[in-house]
């Protein structure tokens, strides 16, 4: 039933009447009696007789005899509502989108088989010869894989049907959809069919597109919460039917019903779009392993970076590394150099005035100068999302609501980010001081200042409000905010990471890890060395994430933080649960919770809405009974009907 209820969270049985026997098949929607009241529900198996002893009631209807839920998907549901602490209705809402009575009236007629290509070997052609060798034939070039020692034997392994299993990570400047696309290709060759997810609609793109230059029209849909609800389900129901044999798209797709899957593939683990941030909050790549461990899936986890939660597949053998040898890395890698900050400005009055260190100014100037593109990363958007007293530098803050107060403009009086309040007459409650200084610069002030130190050179921004998808090339500077970076044509004569110091200094469990995420996805856009390409970040070139980008070596980095994770017991090398509530309701909560042996209460912290947190730690062996815990706990809560809610996080992506 579709009723998330903890203590609800089991199957019910009923009756079946002859009338609706026909269209009663496991996979479909239905509506039953419960507790007196109308409710929707999924038929999920039809058995001959019932174990339970009382009277059964019968179905009231069969709301569309589209089986929607899958077997295999309903198992998955199954696995990862346990997994999560949550309830199998919550997953499968997640799981299978909204019905539209319309599009499943739309006459349905089975697509044309594929046209013959020598490159790809279509499952349902048969191939001359048969057996794997033959499939082998028809495998896709390798291309862009042979770059890495264990790409071309990764394709095959797929083309030959069998499932490995690999963490890779990717070269700069390499078109990592293309190599996505090889290897969706070879999965087609092995008989089977694929499915990616992506962070977002500009990856998406990307790849949609290298798979329709590869595969032709027709042969793959996209899934993503942004089509709309009728074309979303228009896609959905091409999957389910088996009309297509390979499905792309966001988290939204985690759960698609893909005939035969043979491979599993997410693309930047590492970016926070990936996690859901509806109950169970379960994450896009937990998902995907979970299917290639029920279905024997081959599994390909890629990124610039790697997580933590990569290394650990590595280093358990549960996948193998993917990398490029180190002469290959030195021949495509850009040319990284750290910098100082506040010492280096005063060296230049043009590197002063666009807020820069000498040798990122040099840098920039340099580039245009040849005629080619520089892309400035900036952690923050908007003009001055961050201002401070002039005279004592203290932070200022709304004198209503205590939020921070910010510039959107030059010409802007202050106003506050929190309440919206303008803060006109501010005067400073530590000195009286009426004057304002930038705590921390926006993506917008920042593209002022350059467009002032570098006068004739077009200046373009790439943020929230617009986000470009690609810069010609010539000269310009092209100021943007991590994860909107356009790609330029022929790529980047330089990159400069600036304010490095916003993302490090963030109190996150994994600040160094996305600091690293964010520099190597900008630095990956810049030419190569031998052609010119340079990457200057201002940042102490002894921090380790510094490190690692001078080295394009995130493997050895997130080794690193898996280590120090391991030794100070924070996932993923510990299982992690958050309870969140009031501080009566989560004492209530875990009072009622069997916790496993070796568990560790930690907290309370504070919250959100006066609201307070607590952590509950065990090892990873214990993961299942944790969860199992907190699923039975919620569930005494929820029958006696406990009016506080609580809100259980397994593995959150935020700790404090």
């Amino acid at each position: 039933m579709d009723v998330p209820l903890p203590h609800l969270d089991r199957p019910f049985d009923y009756l079946v009447p002859a009338g609706l026997a026909a269209d009663a098949v496991p996979g479909v929607r239905v509506k039953v009696r419960f507790a007196g009241q109308l409710v929707d529900g999924w038929l999920l198996e039809r058995v001959d007789a019932s174990a339970h002893g009382g009277r059964l009631a019968y179905l009231e209807k069969v709301v569309s005899a589209e089986p929607v839920l899958a077997a295999e998907v309903a198992r998955l549901a199954r696995a990862v509502a346990d997994r999560y602490a949550g309830n199998l209705a919550d997953v499968l809402r997640l799981a299978v989108p909204p019905r539209h009575a319309r599009v499943e009236k739309e006459p349905h007629t089975a697509p044309e088989p594929p046209v013959s290509d020598p490159t790809v070997a279509d499952p349902t052609v048969p191939v001359p010869g048969g057996g794997p060798a033959a499939r082998r034939r028809a495998v896709p070039d390798p291309r862009g894989w042979r770059d890495y020692p264990a790409g071309p034997a990764y394709l095959t392994a797929l083309a030959d049907g069998r499932a490995p299993r690999a963490v890779w990570s990717a070269l700069a400047g390499e078109d990592w959809a293309a190599r996505y696309a090889d290897a969706v290709a070879a999965t087609l060759a092995g008989g089977r069919g694929a499915l990616v997810v992506v962070a977002d609609a500009r990856d998406l793109d990307r790849l949609d597109a290298a798979l329709t230059a590869l595969l032709g029209p027709g042969r793959h849909v996209t899934l993503s919460a942004a089509l709309g609800p009728a074309r979303r389900y228009r896609a959905f129901l091409a999957v389910r039917r088996g009309d297509v044999p390979v499905v792309i798209g966001t988290r939204a797709a985690m759960f698609a019903p893909v005939d035969r899957l043979g491979l599993v593939a997410i693309w930047d683990d590492g970016d926070d779009l990936h996690a859901e941030p509806r109950a169970p909050y379960p994450h896009a790549r937990e998902v995907l392993l979970t299917r290639a461990r029920l279905g024997e899936a081959a599994a390909l986890v890629g990124g610039w970076t790697r997580t933590a939660e990569g290394q650990l597949l590595v280093e358990t053998g549960w996948a193998r590394e993917v990398v490029a040898d180190r002469a290959t890395l030195r021949a495509r890698t850009p040319a990284i150099a750290p910098t100082g900050d506040d010492p280096q400005l005063a060296r230049d009055p043009g590197a002063a005035t666009a807020r820069l260190p000498s040798l990122a100014w040099t840098t920039a100037r340099d580039t245009l100068r040849a005629d080619a593109p520089v892309l400035v990363q900036v952690p923050r958007r908007g003009y001055l999302p961050s201002v401070s007293c002039a005279d004592c530098r203290t932070p200022a803050r709304c004198p209503h609501c205590a939020g921070p107060l910010a510039l959107r403009a030059a010409d802007a009086p202050p106003a506050c980010r929190w309440c919206g309040r303008v803060a006109a007459a501010y005067a400073c409650p530590q000195c009286g001081g009426r004057r304002l200084r930038a705590a921390v610069t926006g993506a917008r002030r920042t593209a002022e200042e350059l467009g002032r130190a570098f006068p004739g050179v077009p200046v373009r921004t790439s943020g929230r409000d617009e986000v470009l998808t690609d810069v010609p090339a010539g000269a310009s500077l092209v100021v943007a905010t991590p994860g909107a970076e356009p790609v330029a044509e022929g790529g980047y004569g330089a990159v400069l990471l600036l304010d490095s110091w916003a993302l490090l200094t963030r109190a996150d469990l994994r600040a160094g890890e996305e600091t690293l995420r964010r520099w190597l996805s900008a630095a990956a856009l810049a030419r190569p060395a031998p052609a010119g390409g340079k990457v200057v970040v201002v940042a102490d070139g002894a921090l380790a994430p510094v490190q690692a980008l001078l080295r394009w070596d995130p493997g050895w980095f997130a080794a690193r933080e898996l280590a120090e994770r391991r030794e100070l017991g924070f996932p993923p090398a510990v299982k992690m649960a958050s309870v969140t509530g009031g501080a009566e309701a989560v004492a209530d909560l875990l009072a009622q919770a069997r916790l496993p042996d070796g568990a560790e209460v930690l907290g309370p912290v504070p919250a959100d809405q006066d609201r307070e947190r607590m952590l509950v730690r065990v090892p990873r062996s214990r993961a299942a009974a944790l969860a199992e815990a907190l699923h039975t706990a919620a569930g005494v809560r929820s029958a006696r009907r406990a009016a506080d809610p609580v809100r259980l996080q397994v593995d959150p992506l935020s700790l404090f």
